[in-house]
């Protein structure tokens, strides 16, 4: 009974945190009118474990569509499509250097001035769990079942955005979010998840200076 009852007591205890930072680098002026032109935001696909996720770019796409001057954006998936075959698995960019030699290929530029693009922002970084510890289990029987213990994990969650201005296919800078959280899996009988989510901080984080990067100063 002591045992559970220091169980409860550092339950209690437990909050998740996340800290996150974000720096920016600019090379050259921006000015985006969020009413007549649009971004399209594209994450590295290498096609193994290192790729960018998905659900972070849609996280971006979907926090840079809201709130005030909110921007427009051109999916990723018709992007790539209107410049078929140049993204198919074997020829697509790997990195942002890569864009510049697709930049270059014949009828590129012709595509990307007919979707009335204005800015691409390429997407590199992942979530990775750094550490992890404690002990929970679980049990089942005849007279019931429940859990018990306190077991935690650390993630850092990494992005870069390399801004690309379509109008002159050129770099405009670079904009960077980390954070790093802990959350926690503990309970008596009930499992109680506290979740720290950095992946989603660095999205927020990135979208807000983001927008602001790409704003007419």
């Amino acid at each position: 009974m002591r045992n559970s009852c220091l169980v409860v007591v550092a339950i209690s205890l437990l909050t998740s945190c996340v800290t996150s930072r974000v720096e920016e680098i600019r090379t050259a002026t921006t000015g985006m009118d969020f009413t007549d032109e649009a971004l399209v935001i594209l994450g590295r696909a290498s096609y193994n474990d290192r790729e960018t996720e998905e659900s972070f770019t849609d996280c971006l796409a979907d926090v840079l569509a809201r709130g005030e001057q909110p921007v427009s954006i051109i999916p990723q998936k018709q992007f790539k499509d209107s410049l078929y075959p140049w993204f198919e698995p074997r020829t697509a960019p790997a990195t942002s250097d890569d864009l510049v030699r697709l930049f270059a290929q014949p009828g590129v530029r012709e595509r990307i001035e007919a979707s009335n693009i204005r800015y691409l922002a390429w997407i590199e970084g992942d979530t990775v769990t750094v550490d992890q510890g404690g002990s929970f289990s679980c049990t089942v029987s005849t007279f019931g079942g429940g859990c018990f213990g306190i077991t935690y994990w650390e993630q850092d969650a990494s992005y870069e955005a390399s801004i690309w201005d379509l109008e002159n296919l050129s770099s405009a800078g670079e904009i960077s979010a980390d954070a790093n959280g802990t959350s926690y899996l503990a309970g008596v009988i009930v499992p109680i998840p506290i979740m720290a989510r950095p992946g989603n901080a660095a999205c927020k984080a990135l979208a807000g200076q983001l927008k602001t990067f790409l704003k007419k100063q």
